[in-house]
């Protein structure tokens, strides 16, 4: 375990203190963290990183329990491991990508749905947002609910590839506020878009597919990240300060970056280096 608390040969969830953590390692380009930071009690994100065996295809899978749910932590664990099998699955078989998602989507809503909780009338149902991304042959098929993102980083351009599933991005779209406005607000960060079964009616993925034009870096992340990042050419701003280029040690360093800037939230980053 280095000095930081990072155990760099596991893949599993590790405790010192107060402070816990998953961090995944599945080889130098495709590597991952999930950070309780500084603020909460627990960590509601989790994370689920593969390679299929034999090809270059590659899965990332991020989620973000929704706090005011109850086992918030439960439903991103659920969520992450069960789109990840379902994904993985359908890889094998050479199914296509968009469907791919859609069914695992379907799949990870059934099992968040089947969590048992005490119904009571103030009460949610375990949720999470969910972002995944199946990289093969040069392109990235990426699908979420909610406002864990993903972003591209190279030396040659910088962006976001998804759109919140949130009341900001609503609103902005809808010429009702300013974006400058809308983040004043204490909606701002209210998702209107998630897996659980209060959502059910709407849970088909965005999906986006982005082509890889050259090497570079897939990064997806929870809120915890970017809430502390203005833009995606500041996420690439950050990444520069990274002792390596390796994946997890770009993860090591976002991860530093969002608890050096509060740590209010809990930090999940996964990396795909390309």
């Amino acid at each position: 375990m280095d000095p930081e608390g990072y155990c760099s040969q596991c893949g599993f969830r590790q405790e010192q203190g107060q402070r816990n953590w998953l961090e995944v390692i599945i080889n130098s380009q495709l590597a991952g963290i999930s950070d309780r930071g500084l603020k909460h009690h627990r960590n509601e994100d989790f994370l689920a990183l593969q390679q299929l065996h034999g090809t270059q295809s590659n899965i990332l899978i991020v989620c973000d329990g929704v706090s005011s749910s109850q086992k918030p932590d439960l439903a991103a664990k659920v969520a992450a491991e069960s789109t990840c099998l379902a994904l993985a699955a359908a890889g094998e078989r050479g199914e296509n990508p968009d469907s791919a998602i859609k069914s695992a989507f379907a799949t990870a809503l059934a099992n968040v749905c089947n969590i048992t909780f005490l119904s009571s009338v103030n009460s949610e149902p375990p949720s999470t947002t969910i972002v995944v991304a199946v990289v093969q042959e040069g392109i990235a098929t990426i699908g979420w609910l909610g406002d864990s993102r993903a972003y591209w980083i190279s030396a040659y351009s910088c962006q976001q590839l998804t759109q919140d599933d949130s009341w900001l991005t609503e609103v902005v779209a809808a010429g009702k506020m300013t974006e400058a406005a809308a983040k004043k607000s204490r909606k701002a960060h209210a998702i209107t878009r998630w897996l659980g079964a209060d959502a059910v009616e709407d849970a088909v993925p965005s999906i986006v597919n982005f082509t890889i034009p050259s090497s570079g870096y897939l990064i997806l992340c929870s809120d915890g990240l970017w809430n502390y990042t203005l833009d995606a050419s500041h996420l690439a701003n950050l990444m520069q300060r990274s002792p390596d280029t390796d994946a997890i040690t770009i993860s090591r360093t976002l991860v530093e970056f969002a608890r050096n800037s509060g740590g209010h939230d809990n930090i999940t980053i996964a990396v795909l280096c390309l």
